[in-house]
């Protein structure tokens, strides 16, 4: 099943010409202004989806350059008309790809960004080569900036639930049921149905990712490393953000050699 289709029921606030995502778009756009980030950067957006984030990354910092990176294509379409609201005309370029990946498929950037709670999308694994390959493709003092939650705190809080609804349109309901657990990758297996007529239109890998453990994965591949809780930042519409800066390349290079043996 193609995450286009997943995704095309799953409802993200990230359509430019939903106002309620353009609301977000100036949230994301105030956090990025309230920190000290490289200026007139070349900005690297990672799972991007529509290129929100990028594009109120870019507004903030008065960006050269938008990288978007994802696996649907349907979606990056639309980053243009991010850009468009947001008024300004960086250079922008678009990757259908996958981000375990991004070393092999950018250059040299300043700023990126892996916005919108995407880390469940991936196991510790993926995770290592995610951090690793960012730390090989940005600058000397370069920054890299995670949206999280800490899931394993909600679930302690909360417990685990076998049947959960994830979104609600107009006129369906889509429900996540519990399927199955892999030990070795660390990943919750849940099958996605729309409501009504249990109609099957997808599956999910999830990691039930704490913030603890990217930040020490992060620290691995960056020289600073620290959390910007909500708390801190005091934006609504934003989630606790990992900020990692001064990129160890050597180290990153090294790991990401070592599997490819």
């Amino acid at each position: 099943m193609s995450l286009e289709k997943l995704y095309r029921h799953l409802r993200w606030r990230m359509q430019p010409e939903d106002e309620r995502a353009r609301r977000r778009f100036e949230r994301i756009r105030a956090f990025f202004e309230s920190l000290n980030l490289p200026k007139n950067p070349r900005v690297l957006d990672l799972c991007a989806g529509t290129g929100i984030a990028g594009a109120a990354a870019s507004k903030a910092t008065h960006a050269r350059l938008l990288t978007v990176i994802d696996a649907r294509e349907e979606d990056l379409e639309k980053a243009r008309e991010w850009l468009k609201i947001a008024d300004i005309n960086p250079g922008l370029q678009t990757i259908v790809g996958d981000v375990r990946e991004v070393h092999r498929l950018v250059k040299e950037h300043d700023l990126a960004i892996l916005w919108g709670l995407t880390m469940p999308h991936f196991d510790p694994f993926d995770a290592i080569k995610i951090f690793a390959g960012v730390s090989t493709v940005l600058s000397e003092d370069g920054v890299f900036m995670v949206e999280e939650t800490d899931r394993l705190y909600m679930i302690s809080r909360s417990r685990y639930k076998d049947l959960l609804v994830e979104t609600r349109g107009e006129d369906y309901t889509i429900i996540s049921i519990h399927e199955g657990y892999d030990m070795r990758r660390g990943l919750f297996k849940r099958g996605c149905y729309k409501l009504p007529g249990f109609e099957r239109i997808g599956e999910m890998e999830t990691r039930l990712w704490d913030l603890a453990s990217q930040l020490a994965i992060g620290r691995i591949f960056f020289e600073e490393a620290r959390l910007i809780t909500t708390a801190e930042h005091g934006i609504t519409g934003v989630s606790d953000v990992l900020y990692f800066r001064k990129p160890s390349k050597k180290v990153a290079e090294e790991v990401l050699m070592s599997q490819m043996k």
